[in-house]
């Protein structure tokens, strides 16, 4: 049997397996899909016991928080996507050694430009945060044709860094990429993501209404109770609200991809985990 898992920590909560299980499903793959919870200085460790796993043949796995550069590190195989993010969320064991990728960038994309109908090319948009989450999107969203990006972040120098690296990329684009402090975003936006991880805190919108241009999309990485505040900040203000379990199924099905050559149906795995939880 193909195995493969989601390592992080918490990771109980995850929907991964769900989401794989049905993917192949829908594809006609058989493979094996689960959960592993790694300690906290644990990373390699786990992950020298999921390629030892009896059952069957580990072929790769998803990295979720805290992991996802313990990952870069351990592949000695790297995507264009994932060096430039310095975050790797998709590893795949291979006869030459083990290739890392990062999928959150190109599940954000889908889920914006299929699911959610938006175009991305020719608009501003505005990132919140400059962690890990917020370094794995913002070259596909240049790649996408982003007219503008502003990373607003609460400690300036770590958005500076971003902008930096990621600052031949926007010109080879034509793109404007910028740095700012959140209470200094200059103008309104087409598009906003929340990359931060205020709304698992609780904690109010870090930026101004004002970002938000009239009809403009607002998109949380979180889905469920954890997304509802900052999706309700962005209703409240003329805006689309919309949460990141899109971007959840779109990056598991890049990554789906990458292991089994196959493009899984993800829409219509989306709507039927949006089903699942309303019900």
């Amino acid at each position: 049997m193909d195995l493969y898992c989601v390592m992080g920590n918490p990771v109980a909560h995850s929907r991964s397996p769900w989401i794989h299980a049905r993917f192949a499903e829908l594809t006609g793959q058989t493979l094996a899909y689960g959960r592993r919870q790694i300690a906290l200085d644990g990373f390699a460790d786990g992950l020298v016991a999921f390629r030892a796993d009896p059952e069957g043949t580990a072929r790769g796995c998803n990295v979720t928080v805290p992991f996802k550069f313990d990952a870069g590190a351990v592949a000695q195989h790297v995507s264009p996507r994932a060096a430039l993010a310095q975050a790797v969320n998709t590893l795949s064991f291979r006869e030459d050694g083990v290739h890392g990728d990062n999928t959150d960038g190109a599940g954000l994309v889908n889920d914006i430009q299929r699911n959610a109908g938006v175009a991305i090319a020719g608009s501003d948009v505005l990132l919140i945060g400059a962690g890990g989450a917020a370094a794995g999107v913002i070259g596909p969203l240049l790649d996408a044709g982003a007219r503008r990006i502003v990373l607003a972040n609460r400690t300036l120098a770590k958005a500076v860094a971003l902008v930096r690296r990621h600052a031949a990329l926007a010109l080879a684009h034509g793109a404007v990429i910028e740095a700012h402090e959140l209470h200094t975003v200059p103008g309104d936006f087409d598009i906003v993501v929340n990359a931060t991880a205020s709304s698992l805190a609780g904690a109010a919108v870090p930026v101004a209404a004002g970002v938000l241009r009239p009809g403009a999309l607002a998109v949380d990485m979180m889905y469920g109770p954890a997304a509802a505040g900052f999706m309700d900040w962005a209703r409240a203000h003329g805006a689309v609200p919309r949460d990141g379990l899109g971007m959840l199924v779109e990056q598991a099905a890049e990554s789906f991809a990458i292991w089994r050559g196959v493009r899984p149906p993800s829409a219509q795995v989306l709507a039927e985990l949006r089903a699942q939880l309303d019900g």
